[in-house]
């Protein structure tokens, strides 16, 4: 018998100005629960959390959370006022029975010291705070809205980890693919003002989606109804030019594979760019530069050559100095040595991160047009600025929303929609995938793999570096880059591991009287407890997901079996799935375990 849910939600209903915004959505939360929770920008995802914290009351419906059981919540942008340093805020939220030295321990693997002045805390540093009070506790349930916005990749890969260990219940919103088909087990789907549940994991939620789609459409066609124009571009644009994708994934092979042969090992798209003429073919050329900051060096005579044609992404810890590289390879910013040499016909479009281009006081329409009347000059040719803001997933209404008003994702549309409407052949990408919608990110990885000329971006977003880029430039830490063939993932297999986290300067200690120093073994690094206990009984478990598969394939063999039992042959099948992605798991971190066992010992 199942266990009964620790949190339920049932036939909830919110109103936002004078549109609903929930007319009946609900959820469920049963112990040890994995939810992830998608739908696209505005469909009222935040607002449901905000109802299931308890934060928020509904205009109806019903809220139960059992008793006893302990809950926090991560809001997109926490207060952390009121606080003298970060560790009080963060021990502010233990209850009597928590454990303080959880909370410390969290402040090593977030990056953090704890002696911080939260008034003085980057966007980063606050999202990390906040992830070490809401995780410090262990509650039975957690909810997290958007935990990797402003966490660069070392902090996302922790999190994951941390995350993956938690015995309690996990209800998830984020706009990270990986990192959701990592941690969900099932998924909801907010879609107009309602959920729909599909008990498995986010990796298989687009494709279930598409299906639920297209019957809807067949229901739709068979009584004769017209779907909206915009709803329908909104919510079936992107999966309809999906179907496209296996032709830009050979594509974006073929330039990797070109790219892999230069770099020898050494020390009808809606969203769409405006072309300038063809740039030569030699895009940027940088030779031993090298720069600094006071004492920190950032670039250590780095070296590449960057082909028309080329997507690069430049991956690296925060502080690592992305944003330096990028306007030293720019031209933006002069190296202290070496140099940089820009090729022909360059014009370049820009993104950057900070958004301080827009005017919060300026309408969307006038932001578009530069208060130019009602057109938009895109490569060249006039367009009406409502079908503009159309392609970028804004509706006509919001023409005349200042935006001041508009959200973090609608602020970033709106950039990419300004810096694409300008003729280049460089695009110049600073984190553009901040704050986007897994929509928004549909279509910025279609149009950049249309895109003729050459891409330069920065991002933390693994899933968009693997669909996107076709070389990595990493940083190695003190000054020291890389240069990789193909995404994220295949750099993760050249360099054997990811982007390590930059070392925190931790205040320095009471002076002690003088000792004499103490001979110390050979190999001080030794195996931690959990690793040399789960060393021990992954091979068992293996065994037994082995066994648990064979079973099910000899099941799943029988020919009569979907006739017969069409439910049952469902369950065996999604049972499958798991305990094959299970043992894949679990192969990957016996063999990452006995590395470094070997490594230890060797």
């Amino acid at each position: 018998m199942a266990a009964p849910p620790l949190l339920l939600l049932d036939g909830i209903r919110f109103t936002l100005g004078n549109s609903p915004l929930l007319q009946g959505a609900g959820i469920s939360v049963s112990p040890g629960e994995r939810l992830a929770l998608v739908g696209r920008n505005g469909s009222g995802k935040s607002t449901l959390l905000r109802i299931a914290a308890g934060e928020l009351e509904p205009e109806g419906g019903t809220r139960f959370l059992q008793p006893g059981a302990t809950m926090r919540y991560l809001p997109q942008e926490p207060d952390l006022s009121g606080h003298r340093t970060v560790e009080d805020y963060v021990m502010a939220g233990l209850g009597p029975s928590d454990d303080p030295y959880r909370a410390r321990a969290l402040f090593e693997g977030l990056g953090l010291t704890g002696e911080e002045d939260p008034s003085r805390l980057s966007g980063g540093e606050a999202r990390r705070a906040a992830l070490a009070r809401a995780l410090a506790p262990q509650p039975d349930i957690l909810l997290l809205d958007e935990p990797t916005n402003h966490l660069d990749l070392p902090a996302i890969e922790w999190l994951e980890g941390e995350l993956s260990s938690l015995r309690g219940a996990l209800v998830l919103i984020s706009h990270d693919r990986r990192f959701l088909s990592r941690l969900s087990r099932a998924t909801l789907w907010l879609d107009r003002g309602v959920t729909r549940r599909l008990d498995r994991g986010f990796g298989e939620f687009e494709a279930w989606r598409e299906e639920q789609l297209e019957q809807e459409e067949q229901a739709a066609h068979k009584l004769g109804r017209q779907i909206v124009r915009e709803e329908h571009w909104l919510r079936h644009g992107v999966s309809g030019r999906r179907k496209r994708n296996v032709r830009r994934v050979a594509e974006l092979q073929a330039l990797r594979a070109a790219r892999r042969d230069r770099i020898k090992p050494t020390g009808t798209v809606t969203m769409q760019a405006a072309e300038a003429g063809s740039s030569g073919q030699l895009v940027i050329t940088a030779e031993d530069v090298s720069k600094s900051w006071g004492e920190t060096p950032i670039l250590e005579k780095f070296s590449t050559r960057i082909i028309k044609g080329d997507r690069i992404g430049i991956v690296g810890a925060n502080g690592a100095g992305k944003t330096t590289l990028l306007n030293i390879l720019i031209g933006k910013l002069p190296p202290d040595a070496g140099s940089v040499k820009l090729g022909t016909n360059i014009a370049m479009a820009a993104l950057d991160q900070l958004r301080a281009t827009l005017d919060p006081d300026r309408t969307l329409a006038d932001t578009l047009t530069d208060g130019n009347g009602d057109q938009v000059w895109v490569d060249g040719k006039p367009r009406h600025v409502i079908g503009y803001m159309q392609d970028f997933l804004f509706i006509p209404e919001q023409a005349r929303t200042p935006v001041g008003k508009l959200s973090g994702g609608e602020r970033g549309r709106l950039l990419l929609a300004k810096a694409l409407a300008a003729p280049s052949n460089l695009l110049v990408l600073d984190e553009p995938t901040n704050d986007l919608d897994l929509e928004t990110l549909d279509l910025l990885e279609e149009l950049l793999a249309e895109y003729a000329g050459t891409v330069l971006l920065v991002s933390h977003d693994r899933d968009f570096l693997d669909r996107v880029c076709t070389g990595i430039i990493m940083s190695e830490g003190r000054g020291r880059w890389q240069d990789f063939a193909g995404g994220y993932s295949d750099m993760l297999n050249q360099r054997g591991e990811g982007v390590t986290a930059r070392a925190v300067a931790k205040s320095a200690a009471p002076p002690r009287e003088a000792a004499a120093p103490r001979p110390q073994p050979a190999a001080s690094k030794r195996l931690s407890f959990k690793d040399q206990h789960a060393l021990t009984t992954l091979p068992a478990t293996m065994e037994k997901l082995q066994k648990e598969i064979a079973v099910l394939q000899n099941w799943l063999a029988d020919p009569g079996l979907y006739s017969r039992d069409p439910k049952g042959f469902q369950q065996r099948t999604d049972a499958l799935t798991e305990r094959q992605a299970a043992l894949e798991a679990a192969e990957e971190e016996w063999l990452r375990l006995e590395m470094l066992r070997e490594e230890i010992e060797g």
